[in-house]
């Protein structure tokens, strides 16, 4: 078998788990305080406290346990990872779905949290697997299929629950998510070492991380990447409430359906395109533009006084979202030896988590003590301030040279 038919054999298997694990988990989202209250936390405070605890706990464990499973991945092999997470997934969706009280279920999350972690286990199998020059495509066709399972998800989850109901929906995620699980198993193959990286060497976590943040490009993009997760999920806690103010409560909920749908699908739509931009040229141009794209369309939202106008804007931001992941990814592929990418790869998702972490809270906080529309403004600055970032730091004569352990080379797309 050619290595351009295992390839697409391996990325089929890698686009499917990616997508029916990330609609298995939004499909919850959107519902989770229905939920919440099947389970027992039927008083409004109860609730809501439960509902934010659940929210968090996979954000939390994520960030503690993704550089050990990638620098495991390491030793073990990047195919095993893409298995695991796929199969802690669909265990902890299972518990989700047997849950009879709120601790159960915030348990599940956790646990979700901990041995779940496709988005990055499939980003390590595809960098190491793809050929040279085709890794940004191969990145940016994985983030249409985060945009897709995002964009069914939470419309599998409103169309079915009220017939089946959320436990049944959740129970049957767990099913196709273990499916992908045993395909993944019996399809992926090892993607292959050269011949000057396969030492087996664990690279102890905290010098990759002090070495990470000593490499000046990947130091880059975190920092803006971090600032993009702040800003995308400080948008969350006050998009809903900013909606409702323009069209009414009763119309609130679909509207904000709607808006997401433009979003996720625009992304879906974006996602390979940037990809392919991401091999032609340096990414950092293209993030910057990205952000920069992102953060004047978060910045104008205040501004319609009908909804109508937010789905153009909507759409931008969707549009310009679908790049900033997928090359954050690519930057930690090109500048990381074969033997030690997961390890690198699980830092830059902690990082990114951290900032989701941030952004989740001190978005809710700005929506509490700010007006809505300044909330927004600050989320856009948030994207802005790491387009101006990149911008000002992103020099080539910075980019000459990589500092990481077992690995040096010129940087390349440039």
């Amino acid at each position: 078998m050619s290595n351009t038919t295992s390839f697409a054999k391996s990325f089929r298997i890698l686009w499917a788990g990616q997508f029916f694990s990330t609609c298995s988990l939004t499909v919850i989202v959107p519902l989770l305080p229905f939920y919440m209250a099947e389970l027992g936390a039927t008083l409004p405070e109860e609730n809501r406290i439960w509902t934010g605890v659940a929210l968090a706990a996979p954000a939390v464990t994520m960030c503690l346990f993704s550089p050990l499973w990638g620098r495991y991945g390491d030793h073990v092999g990047k195919k095993w990872m893409v298995v695991r997470a796929l199969a802690g997934i669909s265990i902890s969706l299972l518990w989700m779905g047997l849950s009879s009280s709120p601790l159960a279920f915030v348990l599940a999350r956790l646990l979700q949290g901990a041995f779940g972690g496709v988005v990055d286990a499939a980003a390590a199998f595809a960098g190491a697997q793809a050929s040279e020059g085709t890794k940004g495509r191969a990145l940016g066709n994985l983030q249409s299929a985060t945009a897709a399972g995002s964009l069914a998800g939470p419309l599998i989850g409103g169309l079915l629950s009220d017939w089946f109901g959320l436990a049944t929906i959740i129970l049957w995620s767990a099913l196709f998510t273990a499916l992908c699980s045993v395909a993944a198993a019996l399809v992926l193959q090892e993607p292959a070492r050269r011949k000057s990286q396969k030492g087996h060497e664990k690279l102890p976590i905290a010098h990759a991380s002090r070495e990470m943040l000593r490499h000046p490009r990947l130091r880059n993009m975190l920092v803006a990447g971090m600032l993009a997760q702040f800003g995308v999920y400080g948008l969350v806690a006050i998009f809903a409430p900013h909606v409702e103010g323009l069209v009414g409560s009763a119309y609130a909920a679909s509207w904000v359906g709607v808006l997401q749908a433009v979003t996720w699908g625009a992304t879906f739509l974006a996602a390979p395109w940037w990809g392919r931009l991401n091999d032609k040229r340096r990414v950092e141009k293209n993030v910057c533009l990205a952000m920069l794209g992102c953060g004047l369309g978060i910045v104008l939202q205040t501004w319609p006084t009908d909804a109508l106008w937010l789905l153009p804007l909507r759409a931008l931001q969707g549009f310009c979202f679908a790049a900033l992941i997928q090359s954050i990814f690519l930057v930690v592929t090109l500048e990381t030896a074969d033997n030690h990418r997961g390890v690198y790869i699980g830092l830059a998702n902690s990082t990114l988590t951290v900032g989701q972490i941030i952004g989740s809270l001190l978005g809710a906080g700005f929506g509490a003590l700010l007006p809505l529309e300044w909330a927004f403004f600050a989320m856009g600055i948030s994207f802005l301030s790491g387009a101006g970032w990149l911008a000002l730091t992103a020099s080539r004569k910075q980019l000459a040279h990589a500092t990481l352990p077992y690995h040096a080379k010129e940087v390349k797309n440039e």
